[in-house]
């Protein structure tokens, strides 16, 4: 019975290959036909794609052969081929930078346990303080910090944050420069480097709060705001004025958020303050801290300085330059820029003992031979600055920009502690004596170790920037947090870690140890809170691309491809030059792809691959 009951079962099954059975049923076999035309149109459509990719590559490849052949005629090369150097990692700065980043992570975390959500950590007393308005300072400036690190986990934890708790509606007088260069600055670097829309609608939130400051006469700002209510006001103590460095540092932030919104009035703003100064601009460059709002004048009697109240105005001067490509509109910039290294020089001394440079203060016609630490920031601009000169004057800078950068490292190595004091004094006959003594964890100084660095390849650099970690883990490190010393020659603590230890400091002690492709100089400027901000490609000059490229329908193809469920595909054209002056200058576009996998068991994953093309790829 078994049996009987298994062969009808068989023979029911096999009637579904037999001819008859479709004839005799018209619908199914109409259906299979359809069935049968859909399966051989997907096949061949599929093999037409396949011989059309392969012809399209056997194309490009004749035609890069080719285009190379040009290239080594209009270079004069004929046997040797450019390559791009190939950076070898040294195992001394992977251990160093693992250090670096274990710091960070002691720091955040004695932030998250005991100040989650303040401004900053007072790790003595393990508490938290709110300096800045209850804006979670330390949070929004370490966020770019964590994801450069690769500190994942921390930084979603502090997104979250973020997103359910960081509210700019308080009744609290702000400082416009603090906010800007911490909490804009700051959530449009995550912005960058996350692609992550959240921070940009709080960049956006807090800088409309900001913007009516600049409501005066001439469009210098006012310096504090009342982030719930307005009322843009000035300090009492400077009798009514703007203060250099707070008026002209804002800059990078604001057109980096126009660019980013596409809504013009936040770079509107800023740049009409550099056009207001630029009307006064004096011919040495060098510009008094305060400035008048009402009439814009520069006040007469005021301090001319590298340090505080002035520095990060000049160091801008330059930045906006980077940021818009070195390009014409933006020229202005960087001929007030050189106009204020004129300047710069006239203020450089030497102490005779060990010739030790130094940059003085002006005070009316005479010069006060005090630098402040905050100054050591200068031989760092002045590396990145040196590229625009011609050969004489870029060696002249840049060598400047070395002796400058011992100096400041000659701050700290002259303390019993190795920490710098806040401010040095120069007397004839002597090298250098501390005056303000305190240090409060600053990484001016280290910045500049970053840039001479990565400029010049000297691994000296490294070295002095790992006596100085190593400096601030024997003096600063306690079980809570890192904290100042009230006294860099005693060594006694204060009890405050400030934000920009975790924004600045550490991170470019990272950077120091990193290979120069992380947080590439070609493609950020940093703020003068040490937040990257990307520099938006400059737009490729039709007349002097040749007419090879990548079709709209290949671009297309690439980034709508049909992956399978787990896999999302991203792609996009990067095109750039190789001489900026050639008119008909070498090119290369890359069809750029990266494919995140996820969910991934074991943490983010993805696949990036580059396809070049053009008369500089190399096949």
């Amino acid at each position: 019975m078994a049996r009987g009951s298994r062969s009808s079962s068989s023979s029911n099954r096999f009637r579904y290959l037999h001819p008859g059975y479709y004839l005799k049923r018209p619908k199914r076999l109409a259906v299979l036909f359809i069935a049968f035309v859909l399966v051989t149109f997907v096949v061949w459509d599929r093999q037409t794609l396949t011989r059309e990719y392969e012809m399209e590559i056997s194309k490009y490849s004749d035609e890069i052969g080719r285009l190379k052949d040009e290239l080594k005629k209009y270079t004069g090369e004929e046997e040797e081929t450019v390559r791009l150097p190939v950076f070898k990692e040294d195992p001394v700065d992977i251990q160093r930078r693992e250090k670096v980043k274990e710091a960070m992570l002691h720091a955040w975390n004695s932030y998250v346990t005991y100040a989650w959500g303040n401004d900053e950590l007072q790790p003595q007393s393990k508490n938290g303080v709110n300096s800045f308005g209850g804006l979670g300072a330390t949070l929004v400036d370490s966020l770019d910090t964590l994801y450069i690190m690769g500190l994942h986990k921390e930084f979603d934890k502090a997104r979250e944050w973020v997103a359910n708790s960081l509210d700019f509606n308080k009744d609290y007088d702000a400082s416009v420069f603090e906010t800007t260069i911490r909490v804009v600055g700051g959530l449009l670097s995550a912005y960058d480097l996350s692609g992550d829309k959240l921070f940009l609608e709080k960049a956006k939130d807090i800088g409309d709060r900001l913007l009516p400051a600049w409501d005066t006469p001439t469009g210098i700002p006012y310096n504090r705001i009342n982030l719930a209510h307005g009322r843009p006001h000035n300090h009492g103590w400077t009798g009514g004025d703007s203060i250099l460095a707070d008026s002209g540092t804002e800059q990078l932030e604001f057109i980096a958020l126009s660019q980013r919104t596409g809504d013009p009035k936040y770079q509107e703003k800023a740049e009409k303050t550099i056009s207001q100064i630029q009307k006064n601009f004096p011919s040495d460059g060098l510009l008094p801290i305060y400035i008048n709002p009402h009439s814009g004048q520069p006040s007469s009697y005021s301090t001319i300085t590298f340090g505080a109240m002035g520095d990060s105005f000049y160091e801008y001067l330059l930045k906006v330059w980077v940021q818009g490509n070195k390009t014409e509109p933006v020229k202005h910039y960087r001929e007030m820029w050189e106009t204020s290294m004129q300047g710069l020089l006239s203020l450089v001394r030497k102490t005779t003992k060990s010739s030790y440079e130094y940059i003085c203060e002006k005070n009316g016609g005479s010069l006060s031979h005090k630098m402040d630490e905050l100054a050591c920031f200068v031989p760092g601009m002045l590396a990145l600055g040196s590229s625009g000169y011609g050969p004489e004057d870029s060696e002249k800078f840049l060598s400047l920009a070395k002796e400058l950068a011992w100096t400041c490292y000659n701050f700290y190595q002259s303390t019993p502690t190795k920490l710098a004091g806040e401010n040095y004094f120069f007397h004839g006959g002597e090298d250098m004596s501390v005056g303000t003594s305190w240090n409060i964890l600053r990484p001016e100084t280290v910045e500049s170790l970053v840039y001479l660095w990565r400029i010049t390849g000297n691994k000296t650099y490294q070295d002095w920037g790992w006596n100085i970690f190593q400096a601030f883990e024997k003096n600063s490190r306690i079980d809570s947090g890192y904290v100042g010393l009230r006294d860099v020659n005693t060594g006694v603590k204060d009890n405050m870690m400030q934000s920009f230890f975790l924004a600045e400091t550490l991170k470019y002690l990272y950077l120091l140890f990193s290979p120069p492709s992380v947080i590439s100089f070609d493609e950020w400027v940093f703020n003068t809170e040490a937040h990257p901000l990307k520099i938006h490609p400059k737009k490729a000059r039709a007349e002097s691309r040749v007419p090879f490229r990548v079709s709209p329908r290949q671009r297309s193809r690439a980034s709508k491809h049909v992956w399978p469920h787990n896999i999302k595909s991203t792609c996009k054209i990067i095109s750039f030059s190789l001489y900026q002056n050639s008119k008909h200058e070498p090119y290369l576009e890359i069809l750029s792809c990266q494919i995140p996998i996820e969910p991934s068991s074991i943490g983010s994953l993805s696949v990036s691959f580059d396809i070049c093309f053009g008369s500089a790829a190399e096949g």
